[in-house]
């Protein structure tokens, strides 16, 4: 890998087209395949930008997985044609191909060539080197993500189930293995066992007859032992997981995942040292597998590590790398301020430049019943106070991928949606509460937000794709750490920022990386606790013991990196320590029990 960084996916539109823009250069990014109506739309818009013949892709059987392996081979195609555009081109100032290398990290060895080249006087010898770089190009991977808990079930046009196999991220996984990429799934949001056994199936993620394999799987993970638990399952299946993607549990865009207490350096330390046990137990179950279904057993395949959620500079970037020997690192969030690679639309582009720490907050706004990474000046905030005040909360639903709640109704409806909140507020008014208690629990129903919509409308208003009667209501995710990050930046800025080649923080004051975690938990267990008073119960009380204990071990685990000096970031070695004691203080406060 020729970039120490990638693009993690940035749902839904947000990096819809991220490859079309980076992958040239040889930079990978995660394009989100959950909704098929985007891809469709997308497609729609970058054939015609391309001027290429569209043909749509309507109501038909299997349409979901067509449409998405439309659109998938419609990027790989693109990519495939600037790539080649690209690699081709002469040496002369001013040509793209120089872009490809300036991006490069300085430490990478082609980078050195190139550099060399340079200074080289024209002649065969320099053609020849020239020649040895083209050679040496590589596209960046145009990878995809399926959340797996986003799986409902899909009904015929006689309103029948129309099976197992067709149900959401089944689909989804169908239009990528049947697609012409040669890249990866991420597979995020936890187990589903369903989708495991659906992907036994897909004949690219098993070795050719050469032993190469031309899909692979990276599993998104917040702790070691979930992650072992899915990767033997799926070993156990014949398939390999080539890459464990380690995200914050709470300094992260999007859906947040949290641990109970672990944090994020502890986790990298056990996969470090689980490195070579974690290899050894899952390359045992899957030569297995594969010898039983009779494929030749493939000698070495790789296991990368990677890491992603709240990284902001250089030093954090290259200390993860070193010290936890990461392949890469995943920088999301912040290249939402990168216009030529995201799509945010102008005016959620204009509140994020002059967001404040507040505005970025950890929410129950997302229908899936998992934590969600909010920003409160989003068009969709905006909206649902509107609703409220007028008497209607809740979102008309239209695209239906989150409708997982039977409380009400037989088919299942999404608790973002006016008919959900409706009758939920019914039966809430019927149990005549105190008001304070009414309030909170009125306020919990409407928190929910349509992620559906409001997660790809920036990228139909950037791209003027947005339909006459479309809500132009944006909703946007970013990690807390975006805070910190207030221009609108290039790619070159951004890639020069990762590799320290510029500062974008240069007059901004940040603590590091691992004790935003660290205070983002402590907050999210002071919360956690006060939303439990009325309802404490002894597991709940073994539970918060637990979640302390672990964050006294992280403090711990972070006071013994600092005496190895190698904790990044511009302030002091003792700037660092101050704020782990006073987070120890501050943990030692929060009673947990219901006895105080």
């Amino acid at each position: 890998m020729q970039h120490t960084f990638h693009i993690p996916v940035l749902g839904l539109g947000y990096s819809i087209d991220t490859p079309l823009k980076v992958a040239r250069y040889g930079i990978s990014s995660v394009v989100s395949i959950v909704d098929d109506e985007l891809t469709e739309r997308m497609r729609k818009f970058h054939c015609e930008a391309n001027k290429l013949e569209y043909i749509f892709i309507g109501k038909e059987d299997d349409g979901r997985a067509k449409r998405i392996t439309a659109y998938l081979n419609l990027l790989s195609a693109l990519v495939r044609k600037q790539f080649e555009v690209l690699r081709l081109q002469q040496f002369h100032p001013g040509e793209e191909i120089h872009t490809y290398f300036e991006l490069l990290p300085d430490t990478s060895r082609l980078k050195s060539i190139y550099l060399h080249m340079m200074k080289m006087e024209d002649g065969e010898e320099k053609t020849c080197l020239q020649d040895e770089l083209r050679r040496q190009m590589k596209m960046g991977s145009i990878d995809v993500n399926i959340m797996s808990k986003v799986d409902k079930i899909n009904y015929a046009a006689n309103h029948e189930a129309m099976g197992n196999d067709f149900t959401d991220a089944l689909a989804a996984m169908r239009g990528f293995a049947k697609s012409s990429l040669q890249s990866s799934v991420v597979i995020s949001a936890g187990l589903n066992p369903r989708l495991y056994t659906y992907m036994e199936q897909c004949r690219d993620f098993y070795p050719d007859k050469k032993g190469i394999i031309y899909k692979h799987i990276i599993l998104k993970v917040s702790d070691f032992r979930s992650a072992l638990i899915q990767a033997k399952m799926l070993a156990k299946k014949g398939l390999w997981v080539s890459e464990f993607r380690i995200e914050s549990g709470l300094n992260c865009g999007g859906h947040a995942f949290a641990t109970e207490g672990m944090l994020m350096g502890p986790i990298l330390e056990e996969f470090k040292e689980k490195r070579s046990e974690l290899r050894n137990e899952l390359l045992t179950i899957y030569q297995a597998a594969l010898l039983a279904k009779e494929f030749k057993p493939v000698a070495a395949p790789v296991i990368k590590i990677t890491a992603q959620g709240g990284i902001g500079t250089a030093e954090e970037h290259q200390f993860l790398i070193s010290h936890y020997q990461l392949d890469a690192a995943g920088w999301g969030s912040p290249f939402l301020l990168v216009p030529e690679t995201t799509n945010v639309d102008e005016q959620t582009m204009e509140a994020l430049t002059d967001a404040t720490a507040d505005d970025y907050y950890v929410s129950n706004s997302s229908p899936l019943g998992v934590l969600f990474n909010n920003f409160r000046k989003s068009t969709m905030e905006q909206l649902r106070m509107e609703r409220i005040e007028k008497g209607r909360p809740g979102s008309p639903c239209t695209k239906k991928f989150l409708s997982t709640n039977t409380e009400f109704t037989e088919k299942p409806i999404c608790t973002a949606s006016r008919e959900y909140q409706n009758l939920k507020i019914k039966q809430l008014n019927s149990l005549a509460l105190e008001p304070a208690q009414h309030q909170e629990q009125y306020a919990a129903i409407t928190e929910k937000i349509c992620l559906c919509e409001g997660l790809c409308a920036a990228a139909y208003l950037k791209n003027g794709v947005l339909k006459p009667r479309e809500s132009k209501a944006v909703s946007i995710c970013p990690g807390p750490n975006l805070a910190y990050f207030s221009g609108i930046y290039t790619l070159k800025e951004m890639v020069g920022h990762i590799y320290g080649r510029v500062n974008l923080l240069d007059e901004v004051s940040r603590p590091n990386l691992f004790i935003n975690e660290l205070q983002l938990y402590i907050e999210y267990l002071k919360k956690d606790i006060a939303a439990q008073l009325n309802t404490f119960t002894e597991k709940k009380s073994k539970y918060f013991v637990k979640f302390a204990e672990q964050l006294q071990q992280g403090i711990a685990y972070y006071k013994t990196l600092l005496t190895s000096l190698k904790l990044p970031g511009n302030t002091t070695i003792n700037d660092i320590g101050q704020q782990l004691a006073e987070a120890q203080q501050l943990l030692a406060t929060i009673s947990l029990s219901s006895h105080h």
